[in-house]
């Protein structure tokens, strides 16, 4: 399959000509080697046995060749990180290391932060405005910068085309396939981390079948804020056997670790002039995919079938993981906003490098009611001096600003 350019390239056309060294952070698959590798002249792919050996052994990279160097999955030697951070001390050149890894170190004792020194993005499965399947006419980052662009454009982008996205995955490697490749793929990938990634990363998987129900829980529970307690009584097996919370915490750090569980934190606004918030966060898998799969939910049983429950959910999660990577390109945070007693509720705040604020909604419908936007119009209201634009955004065919000010934006014309 050809490359497809990714926002991180972006990112990396900005930081590569001024940064000595970036890591790529973010879960096996979502394609950071193939991105990684077009921008450097050597690579060492530390998952080689016989590449680790000659990695451990020169502590100083005195015997990496000139030019860009690639350190692919160098959380196997987490002293390639005090390594690299040493000559980015001693002067190296910008656009020297790229890292890749796919988990943080087993054993990152005694390895420096790096703070500084090494920049980390973090990537992410495809968002929708990466896929090749829409036609973006709205750009995030133009409205982050209030530069007065009209909210307009039409797309032809269904609520089976949702459908269809969330259930294929961003998963570059496997989103093109056919739908049972891609489930079969889907069942491989979670069943290596229970088998494979979690041994590696220290955490022996005592109870597979009780991970499984964990996972199929938290997926259950994607874009809420449903508490960790309250999913552990929904992994309680059939014969009423129920985890520890010990153990759950395990599952919970170790696939934190893996980059599995991506979790959008609640909102704490700098010079907090707005009480009663709610600080848990907001439960989401990497990719929507990856919970659709637990959740054994295909397209049409999202649509028609016993999962119709759950289209709500999982189109938020869509929406919710290409705004996060189109925030990151911005310089952008995302978060959301709730009261402790939930009275107040938005689903996304993205806040700007100036601390400006873009408020979303996200609903699965095409029309929006005045109802749909009483809490940004709240938000506006609180901290007007802070809110750059309001935005819901919907399944619909057309972008428009409605007389209340707030824009209405189909996902699939949301882009860079």
């Amino acid at each position: 399959m050809s490359y497809i350019k990714r926002t991180t390239d972006h990112e990396l056309d900005e930081l590569l000509p001024v940064a000595p060294a970036i890591a790529l952070d973010g879960p096996k698959g979502v394609g950071k080697t193939e991105t990684a590798k077009k921008r450097v002249d050597a690579i060492w792919n530390l998952d080689d046995p016989e590449q680790r050996e000659i990695a451990r052994a020169d502590f100083n990279l005195s015997s990496i060749p000139r030019g860009s160097i690639l350190f692919d999955e160098w959380q196997n030697i987490p002293q390639i990180w005090d390594s690299v951070r040493r000559q980015v001390d001693a002067g190296t050149p910008a656009g020297r290391f790229l890292l890749t890894g796919s988990a943080t170190p087993v054993n990152s004792e005694g390895t420096h932060t790096g703070a500084g020194r090494i920049l980390s993005l973090r990537m992410r499965p495809m968002g929708l405005h990466e896929r090749g399947i829409t036609k973006p006419s709205i750009s995030l980052t133009s409205i982050l910068e209030a530069n007065g662009n009209p909210v307009e454009g039409r797309t032809t982008f269904s609520l089976q085309d949702y459908m269809d996205a969330i259930v294929s995955s961003g998963f570059p490697g496997i989103m093109k396939s056919a739908s049972r490749n891609v489930r079969m793929t889907l069942d491989a990938y979670l069943q290596r981390i229970i088998d494979r990634d979690l041994p590696e990363q220290g955490y022996k998987v005592r109870r597979p079948e009780t991970l499984r129900r964990w996972l199929a829980s938290y997926a259950a529970a994607t874009a809420t804020t449903t508490a960790y307690s309250r999913l552990l009584d929904a992994a309680t097996g059939g014969d009423g056997s129920q985890p520890a919370k010990t153990t759950t915490t395990a599952y919970r750090d170790h696939l934190s670790q893996l980059w599995l569980l991506d979790p959008v934190p609640g909102w704490l606004p700098a010079n907090n002039s707005i009480r009663r918030l709610q600080q848990s966060p907001k439960h989401h898998l990497a990719d929507p995919a990856l919970a659709a799969r637990l959740l054994n939910l295909s397209a049409n049983a999202l649509l028609t079938g016993p999962g119709t429950h759950m289209a709500g959910p999982l189109f938020e999660s869509l929406a919710t993981l290409g705004i996060r990577v189109l925030a990151q390109a911005a310089e952008a945070s995302v978060s959301h906003l709730r009261f402790r007693a939930g009275e107040r509720e938005i689903d996304l705040i993205v806040e700007g490098v100036d601390g400006q604020v873009l408020g979303i909604e996200i609903k699965l419908a095409p029309a929006v009611s005045d109802a749909d936007v009483r809490h940004l119009k709240w938000l506006r209201d609180e901290i007007p001096d802070r809110i750059v634009d309001l935005m819901v955004v919907t399944t619909g065919t057309t972008a428009y600003r409605r007389t209340d000010g707030v824009a209405v934006v189909p996902l699939a014309l949301l882009g860079l």
